[in-house]
């Protein structure tokens, strides 16, 4: 027998959260599956986050990701959300109600969010998962505060690598290193970088392994030049990987109308009303929000807002089929 809820929250972090607690409030009782069968814990990213210093309310040395990310999950819960830590296994959006599996278990919904988040690209080197935010980060205007009057490897040849290093030469210097001479960046984003001072380049170097102090922190890497095989290690004070998200879409794949890049369609471009920007997808009454959808901004503080806007618009939506 099928379990029936007015709307489901597939995912979690800053914009499941956010939209739970709103349609709690709401009075909708939303249940939230807060796994979402990447491999990330549920929470999203910030749960592989120290400290963050740049979401509004939290001065004095900001607060851990995980504290965040409690906080959020236990003001939906005290409004009447309620929190599964399980991974949705597949989805039938064909039409609604929405049909949604927890292995065998099936569930129905009368209006979904999506809030699945991306996952960075990582290099694949061993145990590197649990040296982020360790010395090892993925994003610069998250974490390059930490690192005033010091010395960074930013890793990458795209416009995402270039971005980065840019970015974070207001903090240091920066080594931007790239295993090979050409790059995937635009002209305007490369000739940008090359022309600041505070970056430099070192080529034809692939990544090996990570270098690390007795604390178990990153203190750079060990690479080989691809032209030479010479191994070298090329010490800094901390590592950015800037070498691409990658939205957790699989399971919406032939559903939901996506990007090239994979993330979700949202608003006008995915058939939503025109009058304002808008979380629908391309299936009316599938919402979503945060990173899945946000190939751009990527903060904690711009899901957490699409997670509000894709509450109000479920809601909304909901209402009108009343």
């Amino acid at each position: 027998m099928s379990e029936k809820h007015r709307i489901i929250v597939i995912g979690s972090g800053p914009a499941g959260d956010t939209a739970a607690l709103y349609t709690a409030r709401a009075g909708l009782k939303p249940l939230v599956l807060a796994g979402f069968g990447a491999g990330g814990p549920p929470g999203g990213q910030l749960m592989l986050t120290t400290e963050i210093e740049n979401f509004p309310g939290f001065p004095n040395g900001g607060i851990s990701g995980p504290e965040l990310m409690a906080r959020m999950r236990q003001q939906a819960i005290d409004f009447g959300a309620e929190f599964r830590d399980v991974d949705v296994t597949k989805v039938d959006f064909r039409k609604p109600p929405f049909k949604i599996w927890v292995d065998d278990t099936e569930l129905i919904a009368e209006a979904v969010i999506i809030s699945t988040g991306a996952r960075s690209r990582l290099l694949g080197i061993d145990g590197e998962e649990k040296l982020i935010a360790r010395g090892l980060h993925t994003c610069a205007t998250c974490d390059g505060a930490f690192y005033r009057n010091k010395k960074m490897i930013v890793i990458g040849g795209g416009d995402t690598a270039m971005e980065e290093a840019s970015f974070l030469t207001r903090f240091g210097d920066v080594n931007l290193v790239h295993r090979r001479e050409e790059f995937r960046a635009s002209k305007t984003m490369l000739e940008r970088a090359k022309k600041n001072p505070k970056i430099t380049w070192t080529l034809n170097e692939q990544p090996l392994e990570y270098l690390k102090r007795d604390n178990g922190t990153v203190c750079g890497i060990k690479s080989k030049n691809t032209k030479t095989g010479k191994v070298t290690d090329i010490k800094s004070d901390g590592v950015f990987l800037a070498i691409g998200h990658i939205p957790n879409t699989d399971l919406f794949k032939g559903q939901l109308k996506m990007h090239d890049n994979g993330y979700l369609v949202t608003g006008a471009a995915a058939g939503g009303p025109h009058e304002h920007p808008n979380t629908y997808t391309s299936v009316e009454g599938v919402f979503a929000a945060g990173d899945v959808q946000d190939h751009t901004y990527r903060q904690a503080i711009t899901a957490a807002g699409t997670g509000c806007m894709a509450a109000i618009d479920a809601e909304r939506w909901l209402a009108a089929r009343e």
